[in-house]
């Protein structure tokens, strides 16, 4: 069938329903050489016409915008209150946005004054560009935007992960988690579920967060089991910060805890696509230095505090020399975990320009490329479960149900 868009030639309107097969085939091959001719002759003249009006170009590009889940994400509709709920889905930037506002601005009695993000949110819903002096139609802000709308609008930054940017009710719900002092540097201990074989796979791990040790648990038939809690209070007495927990499913690894020391809180995850590193095309060996750290995407209240028990099992001060960065991003409530090494080099004629957002190449970087080489391992977590101390017994603050992904444009990160 043609395309909607496409209109077919006057060739192309031959008889399709006959009796012969031979004959159906051969009219078929035409009438689809007939339409590809036609889009190709679109495309042609489309790119003829933007060559000489470049601004017709970056108008078709700033409009066909994929529609992924992503782009169509919608946020819940709470009040300030609402925040210390773990699992809405709200937006903490613009709510921590709107709360400095509220606090360093006077209070406007004229009703005509809106907030800046409401403006441009009533603009883009109305789909124009707003009266001269910059304000919007009040009249349009009652209409829900399309996911077109939202796609093509420019998208809100990323929550920070800073404890003075966290909401307050955070703060008070995780106090141990939120400490008012500096960073501290982390000192983990990585262990295994119980008759494990995942000691490659553990020992891995120490590569990846810096001052972590792995101590594997005792598989001997006479030997004392330990559990999780005596594990915990040893490691507790022996200073260290956080507990990593290795699961195993048919040897491979399924899950990954993390108990912060000494009562908690416990936050367990799911482990799919474990690769290591030395199975990666092209992957590079890691060094014993201090890796960066990149947070993606965690926007809501329950995004946050994920984020923040990362931050806490990295160093504050990476070591710049060794050129390891560690990326978290979080999409779809799936935190892809990637460790890589970089190199910054001059660009070669055959590659293209580091362009912004607007389309726009950067004169800060003009001739500079950054050269990636993956280090491993690489894997896709999934928070599943976070509760209060150390086991799941210690009372339960949220856990993923099955009916959380009814809703596809609804986020629990």
């Amino acid at each position: 069938m043609p395309s909607k868009n496409s209109k077919v030639s006057s060739k192309a309107s031959l008889p399709f329903k006959s009796s012969n097969k031979e004959r159906r085939e051969r009219l078929h091959i035409r009438r689809k050489k007939v339409r590809d001719s036609d889009k190709r002759d679109i495309r042609f003249r489309r790119r003829r016409e933007e060559d000489k009006d470049p601004r017709l170009r970056e108008e078709r590009v700033k409009q066909n915008v994929p529609l992924t889940l992503e782009r169509k994400r919608v946020w819940e509709s709470v009040d300030n209150d609402a925040e210390d709920e773990l699992g809405i889905s709200i937006d903490m930037a613009r709510m921590k946005r709107q709360r400095l506002q509220s606090e360093t601005t006077e209070v406007i009695s004229d009703p005509d004054i809106i907030d800046l993000d409401d403006e441009r949110d009533s603009m883009i819903e109305s789909g124009s560009d707003g009266e001269a002096d910059g304000k919007a139609k009040p009249g349009n802000r009652s209409r829900t935007r399309t996911a077109t709308e939202r796609a093509t609008s420019p998208t809100q930054s990323i929550a920070s992960t800073n404890p003075d940017l966290s909401s307050e009710a955070l703060v008070a719900r995780f106090p141990a988690l939120f400490s008012s002092g500096p960073h501290p540097i982390p000192k983990i201990l990585i262990t295994t579920s119980l008759n494990s074989t995942l000691h490659h796979e553990a020992q891995l791990l120490t590569s990846l967060f810096p001052y972590s040790v792995y101590i594997p648990r005792s598989a001997h038939h006479h030997s004392h089991k330990y559990s999780i809690r005596e594990i915990a209070s040893f490691a507790s007495n022996r200073h260290y910060t956080a507990l990593l927990v290795m699961k195993e499913d048919q040897k491979k690894p399924t899950g990954l805890t993390f108990v912060h020391l000494p009562s908690g809180p416990s936050f367990t995850f799911s482990i799919s696509n474990w690769i290591e590193g030395k199975k990666l095309p092209g992957h590079g060996n890691p060094t014993d230095h201090i890796p960066e750290l990149i947070l993606n995407n965690f926007r809501t209240p329950l995004g946050s505090l994920t984020a923040h028990i990362f931050r806490l099992l990295f160093p504050p001060q990476p070591e710049f020399q060794g050129r390891q960065v560690v990326t978290l991003h979080n999409q779809r409530d799936y935190i892809f975990v990637r460790r890589h090494r970089y190199i910054f080099r001059e660009k070669r004629a055959s590659e293209k320009s580091v362009v912004g957002t607007d389309g726009k190449e950067l004169d800060d970087v003009r001739g500079i490329k950054a050269g990636l080489q993956e280090l491993g391992p690489r894997f896709t977590m999934k928070l599943r479960r976070i509760d209060k101390g150390i086991q799941r017994g210690s009372g339960q603050e949220w856990e993923w149900k099955g009916e959380m992904e009814k809703v596809r444009t609804k986020f629990q990160l």
